[in-house]
């Protein structure tokens, strides 16, 4: 078991609920569409069905009425044909053509590339006087435009600033991708070309970051709009961007990138009454009904209880909405055994209220914690840009116990004990420090899967971690270097920012319980995202792990809200693996 409780109800009042029985027969017939799929959850059904319970394969009530399972999907990618060209600037034909210049040093001048000084012949010097007469400097992401006489090939000329090419890096590629959607967003082009920049030239890894950044900014989440087309809300007239002297092998890998981080950024912001657990299921089932070499197996809560996931269980039972534990297997391109087996796990938590320690008052985040599911959110999203590009030799798993976490009659208490699958027990010290309990079953559960290399779990786990590393950095901590290493360079290779983070055993004492294995909390007085990790290790045995705390880089409202963080470096890592 993983909780003690008190009687089931109809127990205690066997007549009341014989009579509830008879009621509950009836709807039933009267209500066919709410049973399509009937499902005992244990205990008394009329009892939990008068909660709203959802059945087997269904969405409850609740999560139907908000029309769930059409809205909790991915941000729709742009439908602008964004292509590669090897078409000369001097000759292209359209509505705005956009010019990126470097940052000149001090005392020097700006100097336009081969190929944009032949457009700006082509255009009567229009280029070099924008930059002369807008006083423009280059700085990255800065931008100047100017219309042009009609009659010729380009309506609107535009320059964007590229920053100093000492300085340039991934984040600086992402810059000039967005700027390009920004200025598709104001100057409502319907046909745009970009030259890409000369002296230096971006390297085929710079040029994906950069289109990608475009198709990110070319793609607003209008979902839950009422009124989609309205001037405010409607994406940019865009029809076509043609990038000049382009690395198509880039922009495709960009295409299939942006496709994953919109899926985890659809997700993350979508709220809790339509991204339930059985929404999440269904994301999965699309993912592996669309890709080759994708397989799903969903646990339902019978399931669940069979193998022993008391941790995971305990957190789920004060919910009406049925937990799912989700399992997508890629296999390796051409099948046999594969040269790499990793496992990505990621935290399902569609809604924290934080349990019986409710989460309340200033600074609680409580209308954000649709966001806690942030972690499987990228990981599904990793699975949706793996499943398109498929590294060879590597079979990949992606895990996600999801659930809400709630207050009610049935939710687990402080001071409950709960039993892992593992048979370890946990005492409950606080039921807002839920992620780790349902990750705890999880890990155990990608483990048994046998001869997995590497197993990395990616959570919105602590607050304690933003208080570490701010907003911006996530953290990592692991029991193997190697692994630290290669999930760094991943990182930084798609400029994502990870901090590597002490494991450290001097704190190992304070998950310690007196009465169970492990207490769900540390100590007071700071080191709470050290001891969340330590809480996980105990539940890996073997395999190399990880643990990514991605509280902080999950969200960003300056920024839209979600930002799709994770994606990008567990699709490189597996690629890495793959090499």
């Amino acid at each position: 078991g993983y909780s003690t409780r008190v009687p089931a109800p109809s127990r205690l009042f066997p007549a009341m609920y014989k009579l509830r029985s008879r009621v509950f027969s009836v709807s039933l017939l009267l209500s066919s569409n709410s049973v399509a799929h009937g499902y005992s959850l244990g205990g008394s059904l009329p009892h939990r069905f008068s909660r709203g319970v959802a059945l087997r394969g269904g969405a409850s009530p609740r999560a139907a009425a908000a029309g769930a399972q059409e809205a909790a999907t991915a941000v729709p990618l742009t439908s602008a044909s964004l292509a590669a060209s090897d078409a000369a600037a001097s000759d292209w034909t359209g509505d705005m053509m956009v010019v990126p210049v470097w940052e000149a040093k001090e005392g020097e001048s700006i100097a336009l590339g081969a190929e944009a000084a032949a457009l700006d012949a082509a255009l009567s010097g229009a280029v070099a006087d924008l930059i002369a007469d807008s006083e423009f400097k280059g700085k990255a992401g800065s931008s100047a435009v100017v219309s042009l006489p009609r009659g010729g090939n380009v309506r609107k000329v535009a320059v964007v600033g590229m920053g100093l090419s000492t300085d340039f890096k991934i984040s600086g590629a992402r810059k000039f991708g967005a700027t390009l959607a920004t200025l598709a967003t104001e100057q409502k082009p319907k046909q745009a070309a970009a030259l890409l920049p000369t002296g230096p030239a971006l390297a085929a890894d710079t040029q994906q970051a950069a289109f990608e950044a475009a198709m990110l900014g070319l793609s607003p989440d209008t979902r839950y709009k009422s009124d989609a087309d309205s001037d405010e809300n409607k994406p940019p007239p865009l029809q076509a961007l043609a990038l000049l002297g382009a690395d198509a092998g880039a922009l495709a890998r960009a295409r299939s990138f942006s496709a994953g981080v919109l899926l985890t950024r659809g997700l993350v912001a979508s709220p809790a009454n339509y991204a339930t657990p059985t929404s999440l299921a269904a994301c999965a089932k699309e993912i592996a009904d669309r890709f080759e070499g994708m397989t799903l197996t969903v646990l339902e809560r019978a399931e669940c209880e069979a193998r022993g996931m008391g941790a995971y269980l305990g957190v789920s039972q004060g919910a009406v909405e049925p937990p799912k534990f989700i399992h997508l297997c890629l296999s390796a391109p051409g099948g046999g055994k594969p040269a790499k087996k990793i496992a990505y796990v990621g935290k399902g938590l569609t809604f924290d209220s934080g349990g019986y320690n409710i989460k309340a008052g200033a600074g609680s985040m409580i209308e954000k914690m649709k966001f806690d599911m942030g972690g499987a959110g990228a990981v599904l999203g990793a699975a949706r840009t793996l499943a398109e590009v498929r590294p060879a030799g590597v079979e990949v798993h992606f895990i996600v116990a999801s659930c809400e976490n709630m207050v009610s009659a049935e939710a687990m208490r402080p001071g409950d004990i709960l039993t892992a699958s593992n048979k370890k027990t946990i005492e409950v010290l606080n039921t807002d420090a839920e992620g780790r309990l349902t990750l705890a079953d999880a890990l155990v559960y990608a483990e048994a899967l046998g001869e997995v290399d590497t197993i990395i779990d990616v959570a919105t786990l602590t607050g304690a971690c933003i208080v570490a590393l701010g907003p911006d950095y996530a953290g990592m901590w692991s029991s193997d270097e190697a692994l630290s290493k290669a999930l760094l360079d991943a990182a930084a290779s798609h400029g994502e920012l990870l901090w590597q983070m002490p494991l450290a055993p001097e704190y190992r004492e304070q998950i310690n319980s007196k009465i169970a294995d492990l207490a769900n909390l540390g100590a007071p007085g700071g080191g709470g995202s050290i001891t969340a990790a330590l809480f996980l290790n105990e539940f890996v045995k073997e395999s190399a792990w990880a643990h990514l705390d991605i509280a902080g880089p999950v969200w960003n409202d300056k920024a839209g809200g979600a930002t799709g963080y994770g994606v990008r470096t567990l699709a490189a890592y597996a690629e890495a693996v793959a090499a």
